[in-house]
C-alpha cells in the first residue's frame, strides 16, 4: 500500500479526453500534486487493493472522476500577474478576491480547460490542494476554498468563464486571512505556500433545479465522544442530506457509532429528537443564475427543505416519520407525520450495507496509514421503481487524525477536586498544560444565539491581541464553537480563536445542542492538540461563573470579557477517558458540586 504521506501520483497527462472514461485521474501541468489530490490518489489505490466488491455487489464504490492542475500553474499565475506583490496583510479577503479575478490564467493552461469543459456539461467541484496538506500533523481542513459550479449552460464559453472564475477563487483563497493565520501557527511562512486545483465531478443526481447526493458523510475511526457502549477506537460518523457542506462546516447531522447503527442519539424525547434533526440541505443551483459574485463560496449553492426532498423522493432510504396518534418513531415514510432525518432505512433495516461498507473504509484507511484516519464520502442511491435499487458511494477524502497517546491520568475523583473551576465528562484531547493565565469567555449573563455573529467578531479582535503577545488562553463560549449555523453556536472560523490552548464548549436552555465532531473545525482543533470540554448546563458539572467574575478584567465588550488569573491554571486531559478538569492556582474555591 502506497504511503498516505510520501505518495506521488502516477496520473497520465491530461489528454482532453477527461470524461470519455479511458482515465479517471489526470493531471495538468508538471508540479506537484498537493495534498488532497494525493489523498485521492492513495484512496483510489486503497479501494483497488483492498475493499472487495463482490462484498458489496448493490453499492458502487470509487473515487470520483478528477483532472489535478498541478502547482507549477498557481506559480506562473502568480507571477505573470505580480500577485506576489499585492499589500494582502492589509487587504479584505473580497478585495484580495476580486484582484485574483481581473488576473489572467496561464496561456498554456487554457486549451485543456476549454477541452475539458467543451466535454463536461455536469456539476464540477473546484476544490484546493495545498502543497502543506501534506503535513501528517497539519491536515488543513477546510482552510482553503472549494467552490462547485452548475456547468450545464448551453453556451461554452460561460462554462468556460465559471470554471476559471472558480479556480481563480480557489487560488485567492490561499492569501485569504484564515489561511495566512492558520499557516502561521503551523510554523510556516504563508509565502511558502503553492496551490493545486483538483476539478472533480460532483457526486450526486438532478433533482429539477437542484443537484445533490442522497447522502452526505464524514467518518472517524476514533471517537472523541463516545456515549453508552460505544467505544474511542469504534469510531464515529455523521450523515446528512445533500451537500456534505451540512456536516463539514458544523450543521446539524445524525451521528452514531458505526459499532452501533442501530443506537439512536442521546435524545431526552421525541420532540428534542424532532427539534435536532436536519430540516434543510445544501444542494448546487441548475436553475436562474445566481447574482454575480465570484469571490462567494457559495455562489452556485442553494438551500432546500424537507419538503423539497420528499417531492425529489430521496427521502424512502433516510427518514423515518413520527407517529403523532402512537407517539413514536417509525422507519420510513408509511405514516402520516413530520420526517425525520435519522437514516434509519440504511441503518436499522439495512435496505443498504453503508453502515458495514463505513466500517470496512474506515479500517482499510486506518491500516494503510497506520493513524487514526477521517474519510469524507458522498452516496447515491438509484431507485428505478422498475429496478432493483443501486447505490454509488464517492470517495471524497481521507487524511489522517492526530490523537495523542500521552499518558495522563484523572479519575472521576479528580472531577471534584476543590480547586476545579472547570470539570467535564466529556472532553478531547490528551496531556497537562499549566502555563495558562488568560480566559475570554462569553458573559452567559448577555448571550444571545441572535448575537452570536456580533460575538464572533469581537472574539477575533482579543485572539489577535492574544497572538500578538503570544499568549495562550482559555475559551469559554456556548453551543457548537465553529457552526456556520448561528442558531447552533458561535460562527467563528479557526483564525478568529487560533491561540486558544483550551476550548469550552458550554450549553444554556436557549443554546442546547449536540456537539458536533464532523466539522471542518473540529478538526483542525483536534490536528493541533488543543483541549475540548464539553459542559452541559444540565450535566453533572458546572463552570465556577462565580470565581471567573473575580478574576482581575483586562478588556470587556458588550459579549465578551476577558480576565486574567494572577497564577497560572493547571489543565489535565485523560485522554483515554474522556475526562478533564480545569484547576486554579489560588487558594481553594467553592468545590464543583455534582448536581
Amino acid at each position: 500500500m502506497t504511503d498516505l504521506k510520501t505518495v506521488v501520483a502516477d496520473l497520465p497527462v491530461f489528454d482532453r479526453h477527461f470524461w470519455d472514461g479511458t482515465f479517471r485521474f489526470t493531471r495538468i501541468g508538471t508540479g506537484a500534486l498537493g495534498g488532497k489530490a494525493s489523498g485521492l490518489a492513495f484512496a483510489r489505490d486503497l479501494l483497488a487493493e483492498t475493499i472487495d466488491a463482490s462484498a458489496f455487489p448493490d453499492i458502487d464504490v470509487n473515487v470520483p472522476t478528477m483532472a489535478v492542475i498541478t502547482t507549477d500553474c498557481f506559480d506562473e499565475f502568480i507571477a505573470r500577474n505580480r500577485l506576489g506583490e499585492l499589500p494582502v496583510e492589509d487587504l479584505p479577503d473580497d478585495r484580495i478576491g476580486h484582484a485574483f479575478q481581473q488576473a489572467d490564467l496561464p496561456a498554456e493552461l487554457l486549451g485543456d480547460l476549454r477541452a475539458l469543459i467543451a466535454q463536461v456539461k455536469t456539476p464540477l467541484a473546484i476544490r484546493s490542494s495545498s502543497l502543506l496538506e501534506d503535513a501528517l500533523d497539519r491536515p488543513f481542513a477546510g482552510v482553503y476554498g472549494t467552490k462547485m459550479i452548475p456547468n450545464n449552460q448551453l453556451d461554452p464559453d460561460t462554462r468556460f468563464r465559471r470554471l476559471t472564475e472558480a479556480i481563480k477563487f480557489v487560488y485567492a483563497s490561499t492569501y485569504f486571512r484564515e489561511a495566512r493565520d492558520y499557516i502561521k501557527t503551523t510554523g510556516h511562512d504563508p509565502n511558502e505556500e503553492k496551490m493545486a486545483v483538483i476539478l472533480q465531478e460532483v457526486v450526486g443526481e438532478r433533482h429539477g433545479d437542484r443537484f445533490y447526493p442522497d447522502v452526505s458523510g464524514v467518518a472517524r475511526s476514533y471517537n472523541f465522544y463516545p456515549t453508552g457502549p460505544a467505544r474511542p477506537e469504534e469510531g464515529v460518523a455523521s450523515l446528512a442530506l445533500g451537500l456534505g457542506k451540512t456536516i463539514v462546516d458544523g450543521g446539524v447531522a445524525w451521528t452514531f457509532s458505526p459499532a452501533y447503527p442501530k443506537k439512536p442519539p442521546p435524545f431526552g424525547s421525541v420532540q428534542e429528537l424532532l427539534r435536532g434533526t436536519q430540516t434543510e440541505f445544501w444542494a448546487v443551483n441548475m436553475g436562474k443564475p445566481p447574482a454575480y459574485d465570484p469571490v462567494s463560496e457559495t455562489e452556485y449553492l442553494v438551500r432546500a427543505g424537507l419538503k423539497d426532498a420528499e417531492a425529489d423522493d430521496v427521502l424512502r432510504f433516510l427518514a423515518s416519520t413520527f407517529d403523532p396518534a402512537r407517539d413514536r418513531v417509525v422507519p420510513g415514510l408509511g405514516a402520516s407525520g413530520p420526517r425525520i432525518l435519522d437514516f434509519a432505512p440504511l441503518l436499522v433495516w439495512e435496505q443498504f450495507p453503508l453502515n458495514t461498507l463505513i466500517k470496512a473504509l474506515l479500517k482499510a484507511a486506518e491500516e494503510a496509514v497506520g493513524a487514526n484516519v477521517e474519510i469524507e464520502f458522498a452516496v447515491t442511491i438509484h431507485a428505478d421503481r422498475d429496478e432493483p435499487p443501486r447505490a454509488r458511494l464517492g470517495f471524497l477524502q481521507v487524511r489522517p487524525m492526530v490523537v495523542s497517546e500521552q499518558s495522563v491520568d484523572v479519575s472521576v475523583e479528580d472531577l471534584s477536586d476543590p480547586r476545579a473551576i472547570i470539570a467535564s465528562d466529556a472532553v478531547m484531547g490528551n496531556g497537562i498544560t499549566d502555563d495558562i493565565h488568560d480566559i475570554v469567555f462569553v458573559r452567559p449573563e448577555r448571550f444571545s444565539p441572535m448575537q452570536t455573529p456580533v460575538i464572533a467578531q469581537q472574539l477575533e479582535l482579543i485572539n489577535r491581541q492574544l497572538s500578538d503577545q503570544h499568549q495562550p488562553f482559555l475559551l469559554i463560549g456556548f453551543g457548537r464553537w465553529g457552526s456556520s449555523h448561528p442558531s447552533l453556536g458561535i460562527p467563528v472560523v479557526w483564525s478568529q480563536i487560533s491561540g486558544a490552548r483550551v476550548i469550552v464548549e458550554a450549553t444554556l436552555p436557549e443554546m442546547n445542542v449536540e456537539l458536533s465532531q464532523g466539522s471542518h473545525f473540529f478538526h483542525n482543533l483536534s490536528s493541533f492538540r488543543a483541549s475540548y470540554f464539553m459542559v452541559r448546563h444540565d450535566g453533572r458539572f458546572a463552570i465556577d461563573w462565580q470565581w471567573l467574575n473575580r478574576q482581575p478584567i483586562v478588556q470587556e465588550t458588550e459579549f465578551v470579557r476577558h480576565v486574567r488569573s494572577v497564577g497560572a491554571l493547571t489543565v489535565r486531559v485523560d485522554g483515554r477517558a474522556g475526562r478533564g478538569v480545569i484547576l486554579s492556582s489560588g487558594p481553594i474555591q467553592a468545590s464543583v458540586e455534582e448536581k
